[in-house]
């Protein structure tokens, strides 16, 4: 079965809006078909299987965080709390993007065989960690970040980018809304950044 131009990233970017639109981390197949327009059996042809297609949609959406903190870990015309600040903006901005992301991670962890579950952990929690670990070290030797424990900075990032953006019905209660705005994004990324600079800085302005 051959599919038409297009086909695999249009499933892809379906059942991403989908998962967006619905806040939940599954699909179904007959949706998926008639939201995209194509035959369903393409799931099988270029995913094997509707598990197969939500690691392809983690694996796009993923890459984005960790090839956008190892850029930042190398660059030498920026200090460690611009490159800080810029990595956590990114992140927001993913989970924005993205809101089901880090459930599917999680989801997909849990489910997979070890080693596909070691798959995901090799390429996108053990480089974020190795890169918190670089920038932390990095800041602490010039002398500008309080020495924290890395592995928990992560923990810390990622539930602090993830858990708003996921929370659709708290939205709801709290401001009378079940759309997340570009203006609520904006007042989430300072209030996030506001505590966490904080937090490692040695002297915060």
């Amino acid at each position: 079965m051959n599919g038409p131009a297009g086909a695999r990233a249009l499933l892809l970017e379906t059942a991403s809006a989908i998962m967006r639109e619905g806040d939940i981390v599954d699909i179904s197949l007959s949706e998926l078909s008639l939201r995209s327009g194509l035959n369903s059996a393409l799931v099988k042809y270029y995913f094997g299987n509707k598990a197969g297609l939500l690691k392809a949609l983690l694996d796009r959406d993923m890459a984005s965080i960790v090839k956008s903190v190892d850029a930042l870990v190398v660059k030498d015309d920026m200090d460690p709390e611009a490159k800080l600040r810029r990595h956590i903006s990114k992140v927001i901005d993913t989970y924005y993007d993205y809101p089901y992301l880090n459930r599917l991670l999680m989801r997909l962890v849990r489910e997979s065989d070890p080693a596909e579950a070691r798959r995901i952990a090799d390429l996108y929690l053990t480089p974020l960690n190795r890169a918190y670990d670089k920038l932390i070290r990095q800041g602490v030797q010039e002398g500008v970040f309080r020495d924290i424990d890395h592995e928990m900075f992560y923990f810390l990032v990622t539930g602090a980018s993830d858990r708003f953006f996921s929370a659709r019905l708290v939205l709801q209660h709290c401001f009378d809304t079940d759309n997340m705005t570009d203006e609520l994004r904006e007042r989430y990324k300072a209030h996030v950044m506001d505590i966490v600079m904080h937090g490692i800085l040695v002297n915060p302005e």
